[in-house]
């Protein structure tokens, strides 16, 4: 599912959230290394409309790829380590 055309901009995705200190410099409103980013955020770095970028962001959230965080009316997301090598597992044994 990751391989599809479309699927290179998640890969995008995935590798930005990776490392966010490398790719999300500290705003006055917090360290995204430690909450995370906005949809808003990605998009601006993916050269896209945030209308793209959020339902790729969905779809690697109810993959379990990405973990959200809600703070008043904003969605942070953030990479989920365990849950990215736990479906690399299954595809090295050939699921």
């Amino acid at each position: 599912m990751l391989r599809i055309p479309a699927g290179q901009r998640r890969l995008d995705i995935l590798e930005r959230l990776k490392d966010l200190a490398s790719h999300f410099p500290p705003q006055r409103h917090g360290d995204p290394a430690r909450g995370g980013v906005t949809a808003r955020r990605v998009a601006r770095k993916l050269s896209v409309p945030r209308s793209i970028a959020e339902p790729h962001l969905g779809l690697l959230v109810d993959l379990g790829l990405l973990r959200t965080r809600r703070i008043r009316w904003r969605t942070y997301y953030r990479h989920d380590e365990m849950r990215i090598a736990e479906v690399a597992r299954m595809f090295e044994k050939g699921w």
